[in-house]
This record gives C-alpha cells, structure tokens and sequence, in this order.
C-alpha cells in the first residue's frame, strides 16, 4: 500500500511539473458502494478518472443492456431507478455520473423494448432528458448532463453515418428476423458499410470524432467527459462493426 501512494504522489508530481492537471476522483471502494460497515472499507482506494468512467459506462448499452432488453424489457426499464437512486443518494462525482446514466438507460430501454422497429424514434428518444441535462449544466448535476450530453452526441453520430450508408431501412428487418436469418441480415448490413464509398463516409465521421474529442479533452474536466463519451462511442461502434461482419451472434444486437 505504502509502494502504491509512493507512486501515485510520483505520477501527481510529473503531472503537474508537465502543466497538466490530474482529473481524477477518489471512487469509493466496492465495500463501501455496498454500504457495507466502515470496518470493512477497504483503507486505501483507488483512484479512478472520471472520464474513465464515463467510457466505461457508454461500453454497456450495446454489450449488457441490449441483450437484457430484449429478455425483460420492463425489468431493465424498472432498473432505471436503481441507478438513479445509487446516483443522488451519493451525491459525489460518480453518483452524477450514474444520473447521466440513468438518462441514457432509460432510453435505451423505450427504445430497444417497444420502438426498436422503428428508427427514426431513435435518437428523439435518446434526447428525451436533454432539457433537463441542459439545464443541469449550471447546477450540481452537471456532470450527470455533461455525460448525458457526450453519450447522446455520440448516438447521434452514429445514427447519421447509419443514415448517409444506407442501414436504417435493414434495421427493422434485422429486428424482426428469427435470429438465424437476423444475424445473415446484420452481416449484410455490416458488408454494406465498408463498401468504398460507405467506408469513406465513416472515415470522416470517425476523424471528425476524434478530433472532436481531442479538442475538448483540452477545454476542461466537464469537456472531458465529453470528450471521453466520444471517444468510446467510436470504438464501441468499430467493435460492434467488427463483430457484425465476422461473428454476428456476439454483437447484442440479434
């Protein structure tokens, strides 16, 4: 433990010699997100990033909450408030993080239960809570709009490269498919966008978002969330891509 803190003080130390700032928050331990007795804390906690984070959290709507949807629509749904619940009870960084989150979730979970047939509801039910997380900037919860708001922009992008290659009028027959020829469909879906003049317009939308994200990693700790939501959707998208085209079963999709 005594080697750990030595190393962290070190990396803090060249951070800040270098001009950078260490965005980090002191997330609680397993024990304590438990709520487990303080004897049983563990002493020393890791520290995480919150844009860290943040990517993990937008990893999970396509490889958990897609496949869970689609099994129990209203058990994923119902699972919202438990999010949110964990997330205001906190009242730190990582609880306005699992807020955003649970914005997301939610709709995630309207969209992939009752209106996956159906994409052009997408992203208008993505954006549900925009108000909110927009009025959210200036206030405590700002970092739970910041997340919404970077996991929603990334959603967007990836719904207008979708469009401009053509994929969205596949989408409900792939929905609709038995699962044998719902994952032949995905494969061709997938084909369809690394064709040439499809893949140059993914290509453009992947720099775009890259230095989108670059950008705003270098404007600040909320930026960087941001940032960090970008990112991720990126590869998030380039691994379900992948997955589509070489192994269909496994991309939560069918």
């Amino acid at each position: 433990m005594l080697l750990a803190l030595r190393l962290r003080n070190f990396v803090n130390r060249l951070l800040a010699r270098s001009g950078s700032t260490l965005i980090t928050q002191a997330l609680p331990a397993a024990s304590e997100i438990l709520w487990l007795p303080k004897q049983f804390h563990i002493p020393v906690q890791k520290q995480l990033s919150l844009p860290v984070l943040a990517a993990l959290l937008v990893t999970l709507p396509v490889f958990v909450q897609a496949p869970l949807v689609r099994q129990q629509p209203m058990l994923a749904a119902l699972f919202t408030f438990v999010l949110l619940a964990v997330g205001i009870s906190k009242r730190n960084s990582w609880g306005n993080l699992l807020v955003g989150f649970s914005g997301s979730w939610l709709a995630g979970c309207l969209f992939w239960g009752w209106l996956r047939l159906h994409p052009l509801w997408h992203l208008p039910v993505e954006a549900f809570a925009l108000p909110i997380a927009i009025a959210g900037l200036w206030g405590p919860w700002r970092q739970a709009g910041q997340f919404y708001l970077g996991a929603l922009i990334g959603t967007a992008c990836t719904d207008a490269a979708m469009a401009i290659c053509g994929v969205m009028p596949l989408w409900p027959e792939v929905l609709a498919a038995e699962p044998e020829q719902a994952r032949q469909l995905l494969a061709q879906a997938a084909s369809l966008v690394i064709e040439p003049a499809h893949f140059l317009v993914v290509a453009v939308f992947a720099i775009a978002m890259l230095l989108t994200s670059r950008w705003l990693w270098c404007k600040g700790a909320g930026c960087r969330l941001v940032a960090a939501c970008l990112a991720t959707t990126l590869v998030v998208d380039g691994i379900f891509l992948g997955l589509a085209l070489l192994i269909p079963k496994f991309s939560g999709l069918v």
